[in-house]
């Protein structure tokens, strides 16, 4: 599923339009951009929670050439997917 077919399901769901759908993701994901470049983590309880966390500088290779190269440190995410979450995905 890719942002459009979610703007079509959550519009099917809701039942409104979906120039207003694609608005109300693109201000989820500003929330949560704006957030997690604060340094602070969002909870969804049930759902699951985005973390920032650093990533350390390690050594890489250029792919094409197989040429070492440093890969810089730099801030990534993690998302933890919550305990309703994970029950509903996998049943007993």
């Amino acid at each position: 599923m890719n942002k459009a077919d979610l703007v079509k399901e959550l519009s099917s769901r809701l039942g409104c339009r979906s120039v207003e759908c694609m608005h109300i993701i693109n201000t989820w994901q500003e929330i949560i951009k704006d957030n997690l470049s604060q340094g602070n983590n969002i909870v969804l309880q049930g759902f699951g929670s985005f973390t920032c966390w650093q990533q350390a500088e390690r050594p890489g290779r250029n792919p094409r050439t197989g040429k070492p190269y440093i890969i810089p440190s730099r801030v990534s995410v993690k998302f933890k997917p919550g305990k309703y979450l994970l029950q509903w995905l996998n049943p007993k």
